[in-house]
């Protein structure tokens, strides 16, 4: 069964339960930076779950319980490695009493494996060192034993419990080690050292019987010590056990890259409503001001429509309003507590006889949840023929909300408002602080604040058909008696840039209009490019300096790492939404109480290639399909978000009123009356299940 590091990665963070990074990287040992607090695994692809956990534990230890301080000086590395393995693991087990039992079946199955390399060894000819290491590893499968004075070093190491303690027994250890190894090289070499050959007795004594020449032709060997120079103890099942494991890792092939989404800045982003308006209004009066001189009103047409729409509307508007009211009052009935009030209720004193509840009663209803609601709506040049339709239905929502008396949001996602305009000059600036493998947010990115329900009625209504007059002209791009100022063209589509806004942007809506309950609708017609990552780059031709540059996005070594949740989100390959999808997953898991509703408008032709991005084959695509053939609708519920809408653009631009030549025949009126409940019946689906969202 293979690893899922994803997975490992949280075992590691649980067991930390603090504020630690952990990252898998092609490395053949793992590593802990504990200044950045970063954990790095290795990708021991080659490990069993049960050894992969065994590992995971371990250096989790360490993170935890080994401090940031310099080793003792004159005992080498191995010794203290061997005493703090002991110590960590300890606590470990003390700490997760379920470690037991993984360490005991990972060290179980690493001793059938031989990472020891002991399977042709009597353990008990090891040194002292190797014979703690493999007692305290693995020592409940192979019998290891010790002299008195070997055990009493044994036991100072198992009653370790601070790293002075670690530094003393690995001292006594090594010290005890040292002497054993040397002991025993002075027994060996001392019987050479006695048995000199004839020829070398003879040689010495013609030496002697030479006449002594002076001082001067004595050799100088500098005063040095020319005895035999100690030998130093070696720990080979810890080595052994290191090299084993590094064979587990997978250090080839590419390496994972883990980004991060930067904290922005609003203020630079958010362009405000009250500055929007007065863009628009200063280009809209100006054309206005130059037709008046010929008797001529430009915005007529567009003004006439929007009166009409708001009209046939208003039922929609109100079934909102009622589905809503209904809703809430049942989940607030739902949520009603009843309780007695201790005194008596004097209508019911003659039921003493027969019934024992005599006191008065008080049913308390829960509170109901208030609401707010933030947009974000697609400004790219694909939304050309389909923003009319979408504002259509965005205002059906935002008349619904001033009538229930929900606080909202709408932020239009553009490029083109960094575009020069001299009346309007703009300041391009960085919205954050870029740093490696932070996601890349362009400076000319920006959100429009283009309605809010923080103005007045009559205000709302003002912005409500500026933006009508916006989309109306974009739609009839030819025939428009007027056009709109440069700063609102249509641009790309920075949706992913929106989202990672929506990290500040929504808890300081919910903040600012103490809210219980947040509801997120991006209205958007098309899929959005994955965002780059800053990348440091050398560059050979300055003495490789350092240059924070870009790199794209490449979803099959990528992952999104999440400080503040610990969670990380693996990009699917060959899903062109599935970036928008990992950055909704981690902006759900950041904000539980807030619902993600997306609405795409589709036209007819790519609806079936829409849903195959999120539905390969089976029943359910069936089923969606028949439904979008049936309804001209569908609602997706395996995207990033909660629910995501499907509507159709013809079926949406349809005129909802009932309306008939007087005289019509009945075939006509029957006609005209099956279409309209055809129409009102797809706005009553999406906004009913809308509804059930918000309530």
């Amino acid at each position: 069964m293979p690893v899922l590091q994803e997975i490992k990665s949280q075992l590691a963070k649980l067991l930390a339960t603090e504020d630690l990074v952990v990252e898998h990287r092609k490395v053949s040992t793992a590593q802990f930076d504990v200044h950045k607090r970063v954990l790095t695994l290795p990708m021991w692809e080659s490990a069993s779950n049960t050894v992969y956990d065994l590992l995971v534990g371990h250096e989790v230890g360490h993170a935890l319980f080994t401090p940031d301080v310099d080793p003792p000086k004159g005992i080498p590395h191995s010794f203290i490695n061997i005493v703090e393995d002991a110590r960590i693991e300890k606590l470990m087990k003390r700490k997760y009493p379920g470690m037991h039992k993984t360490f005991f079946k990972g060290y179980n199955q690493m001793n059938d494996d031989d990472f020891f390399s002991i399977v042709d060894e009597d353990v008990n000819d090891l040194n002292l060192a190797d014979r703690t290491n493999l007692y305290f590893k693995i020592g409940n499968f192979v019998d290891i034993e010790f002299s008195e004075e070997e055990m009493s070093i044994v036991r100072m190491i198992g009653d370790c419990e601070t790293f002075e303690d670690v530094a003393k027994a690995a001292e006594e250890l090594y010290k005890y080690c040292k002497k054993e190894v040397n002991n025993e090289t002075q027994d060996i070499e001392a019987p050479k050292s006695q048995e000199q050959s004839s020829e070398e007795q003879e040689e010495q004594d013609s030496e002697e019987s030479k006449p002594q020449g002076n001082i001067q032709d004595v050799p100088d060997d500098g005063g040095q010590d020319n005895s035999e120079q100690e030998v130093e103890p070696e720990v080979e099942t810890a080595d052994s056990l290191s090299n084993s494991i590094e064979q587990l890792a997978q250090t080839d092939g590419i390496e994972t890259v883990y980004v991060e989404v930067p904290k922005v800045n609003l203020d630079t982003i958010i362009v405000s409503n009250d500055l929007v308006h007065r863009y628009v209004d200063a280009k809209f009066n100006h054309q206005q001001s130059i037709a008046d001189e010929m008797n001529y009103e430009i915005f007529d047409e567009p003004d006439k429509e929007y009166i009409q729409f708001k009209r046939s509307a208003q039922k929609e508007v109100n079934y909102l309003v009622k589905e809503f009211e209904c809703k809430k009052a049942a989940d607030s009935y739902a949520r009603a507590t009843t309780s007695r009030t201790g005194v008596l209720d004097c209508t019911k004193l003659h039921t003493y006889k027969y019934n024992e509840d005599l006191f008065r009663k008080v049913t308390t209803l829960a509170d109901g949840k208030n609401h707010g609601l933030v947009f974000m709506l697609d400004w790219s040049g694909s939304m050309q023929y389909t923003l009319l339709d979408t504002c259509k239905q965005m205002f059906n929502l935002l008349w619904f909300c001033k009538k229930v008396g929900i606080p909202f949001d709408v932020y239009a996602f553009t490029n083109e408002w960094s575009s020069h305009d001299p009346d309007f000059p703009h300041q391009v600036v960085d919205h954050y602080e870029k740093k490696e493998n932070f996601l890349v947010v362009d400076n000319d990115f920006n959100l429009l604040n283009i309605l809010t329900s923080k103005v007045s009625a009559k205000e709302l209504e003002k912005q409500m058909i500026n933006i009508w007059r916006h989309a109306y002209a974009f739609s009839r791009i030819y025939n428009a008696k007027y056009s709109w100022g440069r700063k609102m063209s249509l641009s790309g589509t920075p949706l992913n840039e929106s989202l990672v806004c929506l990290h500040q942007i929504l808890p300081k809506f919910q903040r600012e209009n103490k809210l219980q309950k947040v509801q997120c609708i991006v209205l958007t017609d098309g899929e959005a490019c994955p965002l780059n990552r800053h990348k440091l780059i050398k560059r050979y031709w300055e003495n490789n300096a350092e240059f924070l540059g870009e790199a794209r996005h490449d979803h099959w070594k990528t992952i999104l790492r999440d400080r503040k949740t610990g969670n990380m989100y693996k990009f699917e390959s060959g899903n062109f939404n599935g970036f928008s999808d990992v950055m909704l997953n981690n902006l759900k898991h950041n904000f539980p109480e807030v619902n993600f509703v997306g609405i795409r408008l589709l036209a007819p032709r790519d609806a079936n290639n829409f849903l195959k991005l999120y539905y390969d084959h089976g029943e359910e695509l069936i089923k969606l399909q028949n439904e979008w053939k049936k309804e001209k609708g569908f609602v997706i519920r395996e995207s990033g978000y909660d629910a995501y809408f499907g509507l159709s653009c013809t079926a949406l631009a349809q005129d909802v009123e009932f309306e008939v030549d007087e005289g019509a025949s009945k075939a006509k009126i029957k006609s005209a009356f099956a279409k309209s409940l055809k129409t009102k019946k797809l706005n009553k689906k999406v906004l009913g299940e809308f509804i059930s969202l918000v309530a």
